[in-house]
């Protein structure tokens, strides 16, 4: 296979890095879907690689590792705008739930799903956690489009479209799972909805695949007050309680949410390894709590970013979430220090990768990862004058200045224009759910 060179040549780049490194006028060598080197600028011309590469220049421009969407419902996107302003029980309950008994099959999940992906690489995104039904057909639609993805193992007690019970969503788990543990792009995730939505047992055996497979285990935990307290009514234990006695408070655990903790829980989770999901416009929008980050970063919680599904965001723009998770952050805990614009970036790069047990691979630039980078243009009004790159991109910039994406060294957008998607035709076929879902 003949070698293909990129050398992408930034104003800064922001490599995420252990260290938390920004080079000013460095220049990052792909070779085909790797990461081969940083050399700065005036060095380039010395690479044995660079009579054949393809020289990228980005003046005023930032290169970042390509964010990652750490809890989504993609296909989800069809649903936006069809039931706002009101809690998350009866959101579910009363409209998401009949909707997607209605409607989802496999094209829905395709449709939604592609949708999904293209609003995510504009603005940045390179990585999608999922979690929602027909998880074969978004595999194989993340793998064509060129969106690296964990795709979520669903999981629930009753029947949906997908299944008729937990012993059937468990048998269909570990299928897809061996169906597409080939796939370059994707790997997998046991995907048990909620503690209120799976009982003990399935909950038992998703805790020893997790262990025997060593797969992330991608659930809503503690997502509102009601919720802890209708299980206590019930059980006797608040939901981490309950998590922790079937073996699932571990490193493999990605628990989204969880506005509703208390300081021996935040203790316990930090000492346990989970990884938490912190979806911060969603809740505010449902009305269902703030997640204390402050706290968990200070207790060394690996903590990192998620929109959640379009129907409730309802949009899928982490840039615009690492301002408010920093905002809210501050202001929740009256500390003007809390979640520093380095930190909100880390949350959306590479905490994200670790929870998802890609960090080898994504969420920072270094050699030897996968080229996964976006460049944001910060020659723009509202991002001028620039002392800081990294405060500027968090505090200032806007998705629209998300200029170019790769994903495993191929370009998806380039000079704000999809590569691969045919913007047109997205909007044609949401048209067109649309119309049916309304009638």
């Amino acid at each position: 296979m003949p070698h293909r060179y990129q050398i992408i040549q930034a104003e800064w780049t922001v490599t995420v890095n252990p260290n938390f490194e920004v080079l000013r006028d460095f220049a990052v060598v792909i070779e085909n879907d790797r990461i081969q080197t940083l050399i700065a600028n005036d060095e380039i011309a010395e690479l044995p690689c660079f009579p054949a590469a393809e020289v990228i220049r980005l003046p005023g421009c930032a290169l970042l590792p390509g964010l990652v969407n750490s809890h989504t419902h993609a296909s989800m996107s069809l649903f936006r705008g069809m039931a706002d302003d009101m809690p998350l029980m009866q959101w579910l309950t009363d409209h998401i739930w009949p909707a997607e008994a209605s409607w989802v099959d496999a094209g829905f999940t395709a449709d939604g799903f592609s949708l999904a992906a293209a609003e995510m690489m504009r603005s940045g995104t390179t990585c999608l956690n999922d979690m929602y039904y027909f998880p074969d057909e978004a595999a194989r639609c993340a793998q064509q489009i060129g969106m690296r993805s964990v795709i979520g193992l669903i999981v629930l007690d009753f029947p949906s479209v997908w299944a008729r019970d937990a012993d059937e969503y468990l048998h269909k788990a570990l299928a897809v799972h061996d169906e597409i543990r080939e796939l370059p792009l994707v790997t997998s995730a046991f995907a048990p909805h909620a503690p209120y939505t799976v009982s003990d047992e399935p909950l038992r055996q998703i805790a020893m695949y997790s262990n025997e497979l060593d797969l992330p285990v991608h659930m809503h935990v503690h997502e509102t007050a009601n919720e802890v307290a209708e299980a206590q009514q019930k059980t006797g234990l608040r939901p981490l309680q309950r998590l922790d006695q079937l073996n699932l408070l571990n490193p493999n655990l990605i628990a989204v949410h969880m506005t509703e903790l208390d300081e021996f829980e935040i203790e316990r989770v930090a000492e346990a390894g989970v990884n938490i999901v912190h979806c911060p416009e969603s809740n505010l929008k449902l009305g269902s709590g703030i997640c204390p980050v402050a706290a968990l970063l200070d207790k060394g919680v690996n903590l990192c970013l998620g929109t959640d599904g379009a129907a409730s965001n309802n949009d899928l723009d982490l840039l615009g979430e690492m301002r408010s998770a920093a905002l809210l952050a501050k202001g929740s805990s009256g500390d003007a220090s809390a979640c520093s614009a380095r930190q909100a970036i880390e949350l959306a790069t590479i905490n994200g990768a670790r929870a998802l047990g890609l960090a080898d691979r994504i969420g920072s630039i270094e050699v030897g990862k996968k080229a996964d980078l976006i460049a944001l243009d910060l020659n723009h009004l509202n991002t001028q004058p620039l002392y800081d790159p990294v405060a500027q991109i968090v505090y200032a910039a806007s998705s629209r200045q998300v200029s170019h994406v790769w994903i495993d060294g191929i370009a998806q957008l380039w000079d704000h224009e999809f590569c691969r998607f045919d913007s047109d035709e997205l909007i044609a076929k949401a048209a067109s759910w649309a119309q049916k879902i309304r009638r």
